[in-house]
């Protein structure tokens, strides 16, 4: 039988208004993520919280400890009995305990939310994949922002999507909050 963990990545203050780096629609993201945490909540399953934090400050004065940017947002905030992992990459394995926390509690399947999907969702996914994880990736619980290459802006909306579209293609399965909730 799988045995599901939910993983909560990034959802903190710096991608918020008045944040260093604000996303695209972070608060409706956020408030599906609550949802889907309530729902871990409520059926005693593993929850895992990644925080990023500068490795960095003075190259990168974004997630710097001890600044409100820092912190997890409020409609996410991790419970005491709650893990929470500090990452400074992308991938919220690297260098953090979350593999080991998923092995000590015998998790077969991840479902993730979080920001950025551009970066730290996809990389986490991939990652999970590659660790042998069943990943769900909760689409409308993720957030991104506009990006520029070569001189053109490529919008949120279209990298959101960009990414969430090549996870499906072989990563893990998309679904919605309501989808997810209701199956």
């Amino acid at each position: 039988m799988s045995k599901k963990a939910l993983i909560v990545i990034d959802i903190q203050n710096e991608y918020f208004e008045n944040g260093a780096l604000p996303l695209v629609n972070p608060e409706m993201a956020s408030l599906n993520a609550r949802k889907v945490l309530d729902h871990f909540r409520a059926n005693n399953l593993p929850i895992a919280h990644i925080q990023h934090v500068s490795a960095d400050p003075e190259a990168l004065p974004i997630f710097v400890e001890g600044t409100p940017g820092v912190e997890i947002q409020e409609n996410v905030k991790p419970l005491a009995r709650e893990k929470v992992f500090q990452k400074y990459y992308p991938n919220s394995f690297r260098d953090t305990g979350l593999l080991d926390y998923l092995k000590e509690n015998d998790v077969t399947e991840v479902v993730i939310t979080g920001m950025m999907t551009h970066m730290c969702v996809d990389a986490t996914t991939r990652a999970a994949f590659d660790f042998g994880y069943k990943c769900t990736v909760i689409g409308d619980t993720c957030a991104s922002r506009d990006l520029e290459i070569n001189g053109k802006t490529v919008k949120a909306d279209d990298v959101h999507h960009a990414f969430l579209a090549a996870l499906a293609f072989f990563y893990a399965e998309i679904k919605s909050t309501e989808d997810y909730l209701s199956a």
